[in-house]
């Protein structure tokens, strides 16, 4: 795969992308895009292992808040 990034524009990159894999396709394929400056603030979305166990997590912190003993939910 190839990939290039090009800034057309103060306020504009273009993306562009060309896939080269014999194995699976028949010739090589390209693709582009333009990306542009986000209005507002960035917030990161990420995965994070911990959020197998949050309801455990949360779970425990429920009991507590309840006053009990008992296993969590």
């Amino acid at each position: 795969m190839f990939e290039r990034f090009t800034r057309t524009a103060r306020d504009e990159i273009r993306y562009e992308f060309t896939v080269v894999d014999p194995k699976i396709y028949a010739r090589p394929w390209r693709a582009e895009m333009a990306f542009h400056p986000a209005k507002g603030p960035q917030f990161e979305f990420a995965c994070h292992e911990g959020n197998y166990s949050m309801r455990g997590i949360l779970g425990g912190a429920w009991a507590v808040e309840a006053g009990s003993n008992a296993a969590p939910r």
